[in-house]
């Protein structure tokens, strides 16, 4: 091979793999969720925008709200019982919740499982101790437009006290302390007043 056609291929590959870094869609593949450890971000209380503003049915059907839950932090769970990463997760989630109890309450956001039956057979089996939104088709993901995406499964958003995004975790949990740390953090905002 002559030292031209040798650059070509270099240049070729090179090209080859900055596009492939460029892809919205990154660790997602044809998943349907985020993969990889979660991305933790957390916002100053002066860079928050609006309250979120979600309404809707629980897996049960009956009503549910994040407005009834403001004046406490507010942690929800983004999940589904079709994801692997939720799954391998909920226990997890579980002791955070039960560790957090008194500081700030739990919701999950239940997406693309295709009846509530499929749903409520994970809430039962993992011993999920908080109400979830049911939304099949995922529309509910819109209220937190800007931090979550359509793929952002799992992932996890902590709404302060006000109910503004304070803090989220985008991918798999990266541990129970984490997930108990960042809550925290916006649980003492809440305790300086």
């Amino acid at each position: 091979m002559s030292v031209r056609p040798a650059r070509l291929v270099v240049a070729l590959l090179a090209c080859v793999l900055a596009l492939a870094g460029c892809s919205s869609l990154q660790g997602a593949g044809d998943k349907g969720f985020v993969s990889g450890e979660g991305q933790v971000t957390r916002l100053a209380a002066a860079d928050r925008e609006q309250p979120v503003e979600l309404a809707g049915e629980d897996l049960e059907g009956d009503p549910l709200s994040l407005a009834e839950l403001q004046g406490q932090p507010v942690v929800v769970v983004v999940w589904g019982s079709w994801c692997a990463p939720c799954r391998a997760e909920a226990p997890a989630v579980v002791a955070a919740a039960e560790e957090l109890a008194d500081e700030a309450a739990f919701v999950g956001l239940n997406i693309r499982d295709g009846s509530p039956a499929q749903a409520q057979a994970f809430a039962r089996t993992y011993e999920i101790p908080y109400p979830s939104f049911y939304s099949p088709d995922g529309k509910a993901m819109l209220a937190f437009d800007g931090t979550l995406t359509p793929n952002s499964i799992p992932s996890f958003v902590v709404l302060d006290a006000e109910g503004r995004i304070a803090a989220s975790i985008i991918g798999e949990l990266p541990s129970t302390t984490t997930l108990v740390e960042l809550t925290r953090d916006v649980t003492g905002e809440t305790a300086r007043g």
